[in-house]
């Protein structure tokens, strides 16, 4: 079988581990990069054994005539690139956040499903080996009937005027920080392992005055089944871990059986209920890439769905639900109140104010 055929659009930091998971995919090859600035996609296209660069994506497009496009771009090019790819009926694969609003996002997903042509976020989190173990764990029955999850973020990279200028300067600008940026992986993850968000109550604020979004806050979260859930997220504080990045916190799904810890070392903990806790072995992944591999498994899996016709998570449809329970998290913030997703209309206009709360 001939490999697919895949383009890669952008070269910014994060692309890296994208293009590093290309390169490990048997059934796919990574034939060309596009980017804006042809200097960098040399030097990624070098780093990565890739063959072409392009600085124009109709160019690429047309020249390359790839059969997968990995859009690796930020969201105020989402709605433009994927229009092209759609015009042409090329699967696609568009980096989070995805576009730059959730009316744009609707209206970029209705049009790939009137074009019938596959379009997948790259929302990796639910990749990481250690929640895959998780869901895994949660389908054989070991956790019981689920009870509560809870994810403590502690990346520490967070403190001081010259924070994320070294990896990613723009997180000091958006106006949206903590829940679009960071947190959305923990929604998406939730709804993995727990099941769909009824309601949502949050609490932001700023901490770091150097920045123009919220970088810390508490969301709770009801899940149907009557589960509740925690994210208590802080990005100036680090956690005890060699890398804290590694899994970027700590986090405890409790089930009527037992508890299951994660830790800062990606090692799960499983204390069956009134017994010691001990070490559950698995493969956590490599230690020297991104989330233990987590991109690679993402793009895995859209390849599986190309090459086999396997059902596919992620899809721009069900991306839609994540973005939904981050409109009420901030409407929550804003407002003061608990929100029911069921009555949530995410188009009607937000209040004045992200309800960020200075320090």
């Amino acid at each position: 079988m001939e490999k697919l055929r895949v383009l890669g659009v952008g070269a910014g930091y994060f692309s890296q581990f994208q293009y590093l998971g290309w390169r490990n995919i048997e059934q796919a090859q990574c034939v060309a990069i596009v980017n804006r600035d042809r200097m960098k996609a040399q030097a990624m296209a070098k780093r990565f054994g890739i063959a072409q660069v392009f600085d124009d994506l109709d160019t690429a497009l047309d020249e390359v005539r790839p059969d997968l496009v990995d859009l690796i771009t930020p969201p105020t090019t989402h709605r433009a690139y994927v229009a092209k790819t759609l015009a042409r009926g090329i699967p696609t694969i568009c980096q989070k956040p995805f576009a730059t609003s959730y009316a744009e996002a609707l209206a970029i997903t209705e049009a790939a499903e009137r074009a019938g042509v596959p379009l997948v976020i790259h929302e990796n989190f639910r990749w990481e080996p250690w929640y895959r173990e998780a869901r895994r764990l949660i389908d054989a029955g070991t956790l019981g009937k689920l009870h509560s999850v809870a994810f403590r973020l502690r990346p520490g990279d967070g403190q001081g005027p010259r924070a994320y200028l070294d990896r990613q300067p723009y997180f000091q600008t958006m106006p949206r920080f903590l829940v679009a940026e960071t947190a959305i992986h923990w929604i998406d993850t939730f709804r993995f392992l727990m099941g769909e968000v009824l309601a949502i109550y949050a609490r932001l604020r700023r901490v770091n005055p150097s920045i123009a979004g919220e970088d810390a806050g508490y969301i709770i979260f009801e899940f149907e089944g009557h589960a509740t859930g925690l994210f208590d997220g802080n990005r100036l504080n680090d956690h005890v871990a060699t890398n804290p990045r590694r899994t970027m916190g700590e986090a405890w799904i409790e089930g009527s059986a037992g508890v299951l810890r994660l830790d800062g070392e990606a090692r799960l903990w499983w204390k069956p209920h009134q017994h010691d806790e001990f070490e559950h072995h698995y493969d956590r992944g490599p230690e020297d890439t991104f989330g233990g591999g987590a991109c690679e498994w993402l793009q895995r899996h859209v390849v599986r769905h190309l090459t086999e016709g396997a059902a596919l998570e992620n899809t721009a449809r069900d991306y839609l639900a994540n973005l939904r329970v981050q409109e009420a998290i901030y409407r929550s913030a804003a407002e003061g109140r608990r929100i029911e997703l069921a009555t949530f209309d995410p188009l009607r206009p937000e209040p004045v104010g992200d309800g960020a709360v200075p320090a």
